[in-house]
């Protein structure tokens, strides 16, 4: 059996202590996740994989680096970003004890934990950038990090904006009354 997330462990298996490393690169066989960013079929994912052999199994040690790409949650503008995922998980040697994940004859098979752990990492409300302002409500056109959406004021309200700060700071001033100046 052969693919690229299977690896041989066949020279390993039952001599605790012994580790084998691979490094591989490989293009992702089918598109993995389905919200608003996913990492697409034929994207480069570069592995470096560690084998250990254990008494009660194979412990594989996996990092993983490639690319998402989708649209920003805010503005809905496309972003491509770097993506990195690590894992550790014990391979069980079949028929010893209950382990989510066993060795099959003489390898093991990463396909299912390298995509889940790629989708499960994957942001849910992904950003082009930290402080992505969005986009305007009114238009729907991509705010700049600069402007803000103009709000219209109640006029309920409107009579406290005179308390509010002047545009250079300062504080307004309070109109004393005739009382108060007796």
């Amino acid at each position: 059996m052969s693919g690229p997330f299977i690896y041989p462990v066949r020279d390993i298996v039952g001599h605790p202590g012994e580790m084998r490393e691979f490094q591989s690169t490989t293009e992702v066989p089918e598109k993995w996740g389905e919200g608003l960013v996913s990492v697409p079929q034929g994207e480069t994912l570069e592995l470096a994989v560690r084998l250990e052999s254990v008494h009660e199994g194979i412990l594989v040690t996996a990092d993983m680096a490639t690319e998402y790409s989708g649209v920003c949650g805010r503005c809905l503008t496309d972003i491509v970003q770097p993506l990195e995922v690590e894992f550790q998980e014990l391979f069980g040697y079949p028929g010893e004890e209950v382990t989510d994940f066993d060795v099959q004859d003489d390898h093991v098979d990463l396909e299912n934990l390298v995509r889940d752990s790629i989708v499960l990492s994957l942001p849910f409300q992904p950003v082009c950038q930290p402080d992505c302002p969005g986009l305007d409500p009114a238009t729907g056109e991509r705010l700049t990090a600069t402007a803000a959406p103009e709000i219209p004021i109640d006029e309920r309200w409107a009579a406290l904006k005179a308390l509010t700060p002047d545009q250079d700071g300062e504080a307004p001033r309070r109109a004393v009354s005739d009382t108060e100046k007796s």
